[in-house]
C-alpha cells in the first residue's frame, strides 16, 4: 500500500507541470547514441508518449549517425567528418536517405503506434524543410572546405506541422531537406532541430545524448557545466571544452535562444526517465543554454 500511495504522490507533485505545459510544444532531439540501445530507445519513446497523454505536444527530430556509418562501411565508404559535420557525396546522401527514412524513422513510428498507443506520423524532412548548401572553414588556414550535399535549413513548413499537432499526432522528423531544385541534402540533426524549434516557437528544446551535458573534463562527470551563456560558447570552443559534434549543437542552440526559444537543454539520455525529470522537476539536469 505504501508504494501505491507513493506513486499517487508523485502524480500529484507533477500536476503543476502538467498544467504549465498543457498544449505546449516541446521538441525532443536524439541521435544514434540513443537509438542504438533498443531498450533505452523504447524507454524514451514511452516517456514521450506519456508527455502526449498528459496534454503536451511533443515533436521528435532524430539522427542516426551510427547506423549510417555502419551502412556506409558495408559499401566500403569511409565516413568523413569536417568540423563535426558529415561530408556527404552523391553515394552517401542516398545511404543517409534510406537509413533515416526506411530503417530508423519507420521503427520509431512503429513502436510509438504499436507499443505506446500513440498516433505517431512519419515526416520526411524532404517534404517540410527547404535548405541551402553550406561549406565550412579550415581552422588553421581559414580555407573554405566543401561538405558535399550538406545544407542548412532556411524554411520550415510550419503549417504542415501545426496541422499534425492539431490532430493530436506526434511528428517524427528526419533531418533531410531539399533545395529549390529538389536536390536532397543532409542536414545536421542538431541544426535541423534548432531551426524547427525556432520557427515553431516551441516552449522547450531538449537534446538527448550519451553524455550528461557539457563537461570541462570529458572523463569526469563531476565537471558538468550546469549553465552556459550564449556569449561564452566561442571562448569554450577556443579552450577545447566544446569540440566535435558538440560545436554545431551549441551554436545552433544559441541561435535558437536568440530567436526566441525559451529553453534549450542538453541531457543524458542514458539516465532513466531523463526527459521526464527535465520536464516535471524544478531541479533540472544536464546543461542549460541561456
Amino acid at each position: 500500500m505504501e508504494k501505491i500511495i507513493a506513486k499517487a504522490g508523485v502524480l500529484v507533485e507533477a500536476l503543476p507541470y502538467i498544467q504549465q505545459f498543457n498544449r505546449k510544444v516541446i521538441l525532443v532531439k536524439f541521435g544514434g547514441s540513443v537509438i542504438d540501445d533498443e531498450n533505452l530507445m523504447h524507454s524514451i519513446l514511452r516517456d514521450i508518449a506519456f508527455m502526449a497523454a498528459a496534454g503536451m505536444q511533443p515533436v521528435i527530430v532524430h539522427g542516426g549517425g551510427k547506423a549510417i556509418n555502419a551502412e556506409l562501411k558495408t559499401m566500403s565508404i569511409e565516413p568523413q567528418f569536417i568540423n563535426g559535420l558529415r561530408y556527404t557525396c552523391d553515394r552517401t546522401i542516398k545511404v543517409v536517405d534510406r537509413v533515416l527514412h526506411k530503417v530508423i524513422n519507420a521503427s520509431l513510428v512503429r513502436f510509438l503506434r504499436r507499443e505506446c498507443g500513440t498516433d505517431a506520423v512519419a515526416v520526411s524532412g524532404k517534404n517540410i524543410l527547404r535548405c541551402e548548401r553550406i561549406t565550412t572553414t579550415d581552422k588553421d588556414s581559414g580555407k573554405e572546405l566543401d561538405l558535399g550535399f550538406v545544407g542548412k535549413v532556411v524554411n520550415v513548413d510550419t503549417p504542415q506541422l501545426d496541422w499534425i499537432l492539431k490532430r493530436r499526432q506526434i511528428p517524427v522528423i528526419t533531418p533531410l531537406a531539399c533545395d529549390q531544385n529538389g536536390q536532397i541534402f543532409n542536414i545536421n540533426a542538431d541544426m535541423a532541430a534548432c531551426v524547427i524549434a525556432t520557427q515553431m516557437k516551441v516552449c522547450k528544446l531538449v537534446f538527448l545524448s550519451d553524455v550528461p551535458g557539457v563537461l570541462k573534463n570529458p572523463a569526469d562527470p563531476s565537471t558538468l557545466i550546469s549553465t552556459i551563456h550564449c556569449r561564452d560558447i566561442a571562448g569554450l570552443a577556443e579552450q577545447g571544452i566544446i569540440s566535435g559534434g558538440m560545436l554545431p549543437k551549441l551554436h545552433s542552440a544559441a541561435e535558437a535562444i536568440a530567436a526566441g526559444v525559451e529553453k534549450v537543454h542538453l541531457i543524458d539520455g542514458h539516465l532513466q526517465h531523463a526527459l521526464l525529470l527535465e520536464i516535471f522537476t524544478d531541479q533540472g539536469i544536464g546543461t542549460q543554454i541561456v
